[in-house]
Formats: structure tokens, sequence, C-alpha cells
């Protein structure tokens, strides 16, 4: 797969064609305040998130960090990968996430690395897909994902007049 290198800003080089195999990895690490934020846009105040004394009573002794918090560092992956590869006319939007898993819990204080992996590339419809791992400070898997992106279609202008 090869791309025009036309998604670098002027005067920078061309950025790489994106392939199977092209990756990126970012890495957070989750702060209460995050926690917290997140609760507030949400509107997922969980006890198992904000409460620290209930949560002690839990399977998990402390609080967790909501799953979907982990959906949302996908999506920043996902938009870092676009930064670092031309992805040409496969440069879309996102059709989703599938195959979402919470593998392990996360906790405040974690820092997860989430490595994007295309897997798949259909130029037929410019679908791709790629793998998304999370992984703790310890290596441990605690999200796993499948995340498609679609391709839009270069809108054509007709010379007026």
């Amino acid at each position: 797969m090869t791309g025009s290198g036309s998604s670098a800003p002027a005067g920078w080089p061309p950025l790489p064609p994106f392939a199977i195999g092209s990756s990126v990895e970012i890495s957070r690490t989750i702060s209460e305040s995050d926690v917290y934020l997140y609760a507030g846009l949400t509107g997922d105040l969980g006890r198992n998130h904000l409460d620290e004394e209930y949560s002690k009573s839990t399977a998990y002794g402390r609080r967790v960090v909501h799953g979907t918090y982990l959906v949302g560092l996908a999506s920043a992956a996902s938009t870092y990968f676009g930064q670092r590869y031309d992805k040409g006319p496969f440069r879309g939007a996102s059709y989703g996430y599938d195959r979402v898993r919470f593998v392990r819990p996360v906790f405040i204080g974690d820092t997860v690395t989430l490595t994007y992996t295309i897997v798949d590339i259909s130029p037929e419809d410019l679908v791709s897909r790629a793998e998304v791992i999370g992984r703790n400070q310890r290596g441990d898997t605690c999200f796993a994902a499948t995340h498609i992106s679609k391709g839009l279609p270069v809108p054509r202008f007709r010379a007026e007049g």
C-alpha cells in the first residue's frame, strides 16, 4: 500500500505509507483527576470508580478506572496513528470498535500503553482494521479491541461557468 505523502504538513518530509503491521504506541498514567473528570463528563458516577471506602469491599479492593475511558485512549491512539502515517484514500472516519474487552482492571495510578496495529486493509471498500491492545506497567493485557476505519472518497468539484 503506497501513499502520496500529501498528509504531511507543508515543508515536512512525507509520512510513511501505512500497511499491514504499521503500528504506534501511546501511554498514559491515569490519575484520580482523570477518573473524576471522566465520570463528570459521562455521568457514570459508579461507586466502584469514585468511592474508595465502598470499593474496599469489592472483589478488586479499590477503585477501578472506567473501561470506556480505555476506549477513549484507543481513539487517541487512532488519531496519533493518522498523524504518523500517510493513509491516503483511507483517511476518513472511525466506524467503531468491535470485540471490546476489558481483560483486567485498571487502577488509579496505573500506566496504560496502547498499541495500535493495522491487521487488515481492504482497498475495495477503503476499510482498515487495527488491533488495539492495552497493557499496564507490568505488561499485563488489560484492554483489547478491533478498531474499524472507513476512508472517505475525496469530493470532486465541478468548475463553474
